[in-house]
């Protein structure tokens, strides 16, 4: 008899040595599988093979009474079908009781973005001591090619390729892409790298702390607040404000929304498709003439 919890053990570090799956996603996958087995212990459910569509519904309509919200739910589903695929390819369950079943809906929020003079606003760092210069450099380069913060704290100096101006990026699943980077991110990583070998000359993180060990995201995430009162932006600046940001400008500019999901490295394109509510004017090229800190200098 496949008990639960031994089950989701075993799919989870499936997750994570075989998928190679982030630390962070497998913690939000244990997460929404803990609330599965709250609720098969609540109903004397030990085998995976005991629980039905009906109480898979009954586990959504609990979590939603006590206040998830739609996405919460959605994710909690996907979780749930994502561990009953595993089991059935393995042979330890017969059917997948959360196919089919659908979250309640639930109110469609944009993502909130700066506008390109809040941007404008934020990179104005006058200040040249060696920390202010790095967040500059960290803060361009967010803006210039819609970074996560994982995909940054990851980067190696040679992930940089200058002649080309991209950056090579491990995203989501191991998933490499190459993305450009805009003529003042990389003046601002020049005037960073000019100085970083100070802090940690034999490590090649292309981000390191004022100890010369790697960033940390609670540092970044700190940084990027302080930053955001200091050039007087109205709203509370993390990593994936920029990201946002980058994205809308991109497509508000150029309405190509297939180029906006590679630059981003969605997987699905239904994930790009929540910045459409901009208006869109067509221009040739979506990246060096759209984004306002990429476009060349007029000569």
């Amino acid at each position: 008899m496949p008990m639960l919890q031994a089950s989701i053990d075993r799919y989870l570090n499936h997750l994570q040595l075989q998928r190679m799956l982030s630390e962070h996603t497998v913690l939000a996958y244990r997460r929404d599988l803990q609330h599965l087995v709250e609720f098969a212990n609540k109903q004397s459910l030990p085998d995976v093979n005991e629980i039905t569509p009906q109480h898979i519904r009954m586990l959504v309509a609990e979590r939603h009474r006590k206040g998830s919200k739609s996405k919460s739910l959605q994710r909690l589903l996907a979780s749930l079908r994502g561990l009953y695929r595993y089991l059935i390819q393995n042979k330890q369950a017969q059917h997948n009781p959360a196919q089919g079943i659908r979250a309640p809906k639930g109110e469609k929020r944009l993502p909130h973005t700066l506008d390109v003079d809040q941007v404008q606003q934020l990179m104005q760092i006058d200040e040249r001591d060696p920390l202010s210069i790095r967040d500059r450099a960290i803060l361009e380069l967010f803006y210039s090619s819609g970074l996560r913060l994982s995909e940054l704290l990851q980067l190696k100096i040679e992930h940089l390729d200058w002649s080309e101006a991209t950056v090579r990026v491990l995203g989501k699943g191991n998933k490499e892409r190459v993305v450009p980077v805009g003529r003042l991110a990389l003046q601002a990583l020049q005037d960073w790298l000019a100085l970083r070998d100070q802090f940690a000359p034999q490590d090649t993180s292309l981000f390191v702390s004022k100890r010369g060990t790697p960033l940390h995201p609670s540092t970044v995430q700190k940084r990027f607040k302080q930053w955001g009162i200091k050039q007087g932006i109205d709203r509370n600046l993390h990593p994936h404000l920029l990201r946002h940001s980058f994205a809308s400008h991109i497509l508000e500019s150029s309405g190509d929304l297939r180029s906006v999901q590679e630059l981003l490295g969605h997987a699905d394109i239904s994930t790009t498709q929540i910045y459409t509510h901009l208006d869109f004017q067509h221009l040739a090229n979506v990246y060096d003439q759209a984004h306002p800190r990429a476009k060349k200098r007029d000569d």
